[in-house]
């Protein structure tokens, strides 16, 4: 799990948070039109994890990629807004949906 505060403004998606592994900053871009967003989490004075993935509706799903640790590291991700009703059961029905090759880096918050 992590905390985590995004905001959206003319294509441009900035944030912060947390999380077991500390704390990070987020920048990246988004098209309202498609749904479509990419950025980076900067986990400060340490790595980078690039994410990429849409809004469908009920939050952003998509791929997270860590390539900092020398073997590339990917996962899947969900995000939604507090007080929306999602939660556990919509994170494990995600982690089910991906291929079995990658369900030991699935990487979800």
């Amino acid at each position: 799990m992590m905390e985590l505060l995004l905001r959206f403004a003319d294509g441009v998606m900035t944030g912060e948070g947390r999380d077991w592994v500390g704390r990070f900053t987020i920048r990246g871009h988004y098209r309202v039109d498609t749904g479509a967003c990419t950025w980076t989490k900067h986990y400060i004075g340490r790595h980078d994890v690039f994410y990429r993935g849409y809004n469908e509706g009920r939050g952003i799903w998509g791929i997270w990629e860590l390539t900092d640790a020398g073997v590339p590291q990917t996962g899947g991700f969900h995000i939604w807004p507090i007080g929306s009703g999602y939660g556990e059961d919509d994170r494990l029905h995600a982690a089910q949906e991906l291929p079995l090759a990658q369900e030991s880096a699935v990487g979800v918050g």
